[in-house]
């Protein structure tokens, strides 16, 4: 790996600066790629985007930026991304601070800001020497999610078309699925989730087998199906319906034939139900019966101490007597046959009868 340090002014850069969803992010008279394939789009807030403004205007230094040096003599830009577009799209007249755009400032300050210099590395190297390194410097600014840096490594005709359904904003997979998937597409966490689903959890293998497919209908045709059936299964929405593992349960249960009006009803009882405590894990629990999702309310220390005093500290099950710390409450009728976490249903079982009931 080659290695070469320069100085450029944002005068260099800015030249040829194209920012064109169709054309891409170019710059520095149209030989640097700003954003190659494995980039994010722009991420920066307004705080973020103005403090790289005001650090040139007081000629404070800047971060180092690194650029990839391409067989063909073109730049790519390997981190310094978010800066690079801050002070491109500045200068363009894009944005303002303080109500002052560039066009706005005196001939003075315009030359200070397009004279300032930046400090590049240049690195020469094959593709894995150029993505290693991506990968150790992109440590300054907003860090990488782990799927940016999974894009870094699998770049290809595959995840561009990816990109294109999954990674932009306002993209199909976001319209399609923003009610029941958290995260922002720009941030590669849409399509992370959808990898996460089609793989069960082994994303990196995934995308090294199809790295090099022409498109990626599979991945996208799979998260469709789940969608549909997530809105098929469940025909009344709610909000504690998004961010689930739809992934997991479609993957389980499938080809299960599901009364969607009985699963209703029972959704709608659960979420009157005073016991239950996580209204998320409804959904989980209606199709596993996994009582665990729904983190049955827990009788409280009063309620524990009044049976304790009640039983003088004697376990129903095994009749030996313990102390208040070696015993655990326990619902006299189980929560799943209609027994409520209320003081006439609480009783105290020494620690080995309670784990022994809760086994059976």
């Amino acid at each position: 790996m080659k290695i070469e340090q320069m100085e450029l002014t944002v005068r260099d850069v800015v030249d040829g600066f194209v920012d064109n969803d169709e054309e891409g992010v170019a710059g520095y008279g149209g030989k640097l790629n700003i954003r190659p394939k494995y980039q994010r789009e722009f991420v920066y807030g307004e705080k973020e985007r103005n403090a790289v403004i005001n650090t040139i205007r007081k000629d404070f230094p800047l971060n180092v930026m690194y650029w990839a040096v391409n067989g063909d003599g073109t730049f790519e830009v390997i981190d310094g991304q978010q800066r690079t577009i801050s002070f491109c799209r500045y200068v363009k007249g894009l944005y303002s601070i303080d109500s002052r755009a560039f066009y706005n400032l005196t001939e003075t300050e315009k030359k200070q800001i397009l004279d300032y210099k930046l400090m590049i590395f240049f690195c020469e190297g094959n593709d894995k020497e150029k993505l290693d390194w991506f990968e150790i410097v992109n440590i300054a600014g907003m860090k990488l999610t782990d799927q940016e840096l999974r894009n870094a490594v699998y770049t290809g005709s595959w995840l561009t078309h990816a990109k294109s359904i999954f990674s932009k904003s306002n993209c199909a997979a976001y319209l399609l699925s923003q009610n029941y998937v958290n995260g922002s597409p720009i941030r590669q966490q849409i399509l992370e989730t959808a990898l996460d689903w089609i793989s069960n959890g082994e994303i990196r293998e995934y995308m090294s087998v199809h790295q090099h497919d022409q498109n990626a209908n599979e991945l996208w045709t799979y998260f469709q199906n789940v969608i549909n059936w997530i809105t098929l299964s469940f025909t009344v929405y709610r909000k504690e319906m998004k961010g689930l593992d739809w992934g997991g349960l479609y993957r389980q249960f499938k080809d299960t034939m599901l009364d969607t009006a009985k699963l209703e009803q029972e959704i709608h009882a659960l979420m009157t139900d005073e016991d239950v405590t996580s209204r998320k894990g409804i959904y989980p629990y209606v199709l596993t019966r996994e009582e665990r999702h729904l983190s049955i309310r827990a009788f409280s220390d009063n309620q524990k101490r009044a049976a304790f005093e009640r039983q003088e500290g004697i376990c129903p099950k095994c009749g030996g007597h313990f102390a208040l710390g070696g015993m655990e409450a326990d619902h006299i009728t189980p929560w799943s046959e209609g027994g409520k976490t209320i003081p006439e249903n609480c009783q105290m079982l020494c620690k080995d009868c309670n784990r022994r009931k809760s086994n059976l």
